[in-house]
């Protein structure tokens, strides 16, 4: 049952803006305090702890097994107060640095795997280059060896792409798993939202 209470749930503002994932036992707490309401991404009905714990499950449908009753699992709820849109950045840092040039080397598009792949900065710090997204990218051992301490043009190398700051909320970054309802919450540029503890 642990491993049940700790999937995913997505957790939207009242004006139903996405603002978070919370695991679903947080979830749960929260509908039963009644600060939220779980939300059928179906047909986007709302559901109080009284109406959501009298449901049963769907045959096969993940659920929660309590002496009183089965829980179905909730996949979306609303926040019964909350209106804002948390405005987070998503921070400088190698792992999310790789997640945004898909592990693969901006100057010959391989992608050998993480162990052979370093961060590159665009303008060498030498040369006044800082670590920033716009001047650091993934490249492979052997790119960022030909390319040296010299811009790409120095070293006669190509990008494939400018390197920006990713426009996905860090929100949605680390999960490995998708749920295909979430979809009709959010775009798929926000698939890339950490737990809420």
């Amino acid at each position: 049952m642990s491993s049940v209470l700790e999937r995913p749930t997505l957790v939207l503002n009242r004006n139903w803006q996405p603002v978070g994932v919370a695991s679903v036992g947080r979830a749960l707490i929260k509908v039963y305090n009644g600060a939220a309401k779980v939300v059928d991404p179906n047909d986007y009905q709302l559901y109080t702890w009284s109406d959501w714990s009298a449901l049963e499950p769907a045959d096969g449908e993940p659920f929660i097994q309590t002496p009183q009753l089965r829980l179905r699992v909730p996949e979306v709820v609303t926040l019964v107060h909350y209106d804002r849109v948390p405005m987070k950045r998503v921070t400088f840092s190698r792992r999310n640095l790789f997640r945004r040039d898909n592990y693969t080397c901006q100057y010959c598009g391989r992608r050998p795997g993480t162990e052979e792949l370093t961060i590159d900065h665009v303008v060498p710090r030498s040369q006044g280059g800082d670590s920033s997204w716009e001047n650091c990218v993934v490249a492979c051992v052997r790119c960022n060896a030909r390319k040296a301490n010299r811009t790409p043009q120095q070293a006669g190398m190509k990008l494939l792409k400018e390197p920006r700051k990713p426009k996905w909320r860090p929100a949605y970054a680390s999960l490995s798993v998708k749920i295909d309802s979430w979809s009709r919450f959010i775009s798929e540029v926000y698939w890339n939202v950490e737990l809420e503890q």
